[in-house]
């Protein structure tokens, strides 16, 4: 039997001795676009964070095809949230996606020819290949959140985790966005995007995990993603709830 894309046993994670995640428990399946959904502060940065060895666990374990992090890192990409890069960078496009090679090449090579065609390639794929001798500074948010994308492409990897791919950025970007989620689906990859957009979680996802410090629950959008799952996730915040019903109103009347 083929080990899941990504299995999280009795996380618990902590900041400066204040639990921000308990005992998380949770089975990602593969080849599947999974968002991960919770009020401000519910640790969904943390969880994904937790799991790529960025923040240390208080306990519990994270693996990924059935192998810890360290074994298979060449396997998983990460987008991170923009406003944590520093944009003022003297770098340009092109040298942000090649960095996208390096877990591959390892720590000796330098991306030659090959790995610069791909990086184009990847470009190609977010529409910012006529982009890619500009400083990455000059670019819009949009185009920034496009080019790291572009980089986390260039890894080839099998299992993608997004932290907010969609903030700051303009309509175009977004559907962008969406279509390359889409293409790495048909291709077979898993991705994990953090997300805030309870409207669009039905139209974009078929998996969502709820959380809110602890697991709430988690599984295919059309058996989760309910009202009832949503009130235990956010508690009396009225105006996040009117919005979640408001998606699930809508998610019943699409197609």
């Amino acid at each position: 039997m083929t080990a899941p894309a990504i299995e999280i046993h009795d996380m618990t994670v902590a900041y400066h001795r204040k639990p921000v995640l308990w005992d998380i428990d949770l089975i990602l399946p593969e080849g599947k676009l999974i968002c991960i959904v919770g009020p401000n502060g519910a640790g969904k940065s943390t969880l994904i964070k937790a799991a790529l060895g960025l923040v240390p666990l208080a306990s519990g374990k994270v693996e990924f095809y059935g192998q810890p992090y360290s074994r298979q890192r060449h396997l998983v990409g990460y987008v991170p949230q923009r406003e944590s890069v520093d944009w003022d960078f003297p770098v340009t496009v092109l040298d942000v996606v090649l960095m996208g090679t390096y877990g591959r090449l390892g720590w000796f090579r330098r991306p030659g020819e090959t790995e610069r065609r791909w990086a184009r390639q990847c470009l190609e794929q977010v529409a910012m290949a006529d982009y890619a001798s500009r400083q990455i500074r000059q670019l819009s948010g949009g185009q920034q959140q496009r080019v790291f994308l572009a980089r986390a492409l260039a890894q080839d990897a099998k299992i993608y985790f997004m932290d907010e791919p969609f903030v700051g950025v303009d309509a175009a970007t977004e559907q962008a966005v969406v279509r390359l989620l889409r293409s790495l689906r048909a291709d077979g990859k898993t991705v994990v995007v953090v997300h805030h957009d309870l409207q669009t979680v039905r139209h974009y996802f078929d998996h969502v995990v709820l959380i809110n410090m602890r697991l709430v629950e988690a599984g295919p959008v059309e058996e989760v993603f309910t009202a009832a799952n949503l009130q235990n996730t956010f508690g009396g915040r009225l105006t996040i709830l009117e919005e979640a019903a408001e998606a699930v109103r809508t998610g019943n009347r699409s197609s």
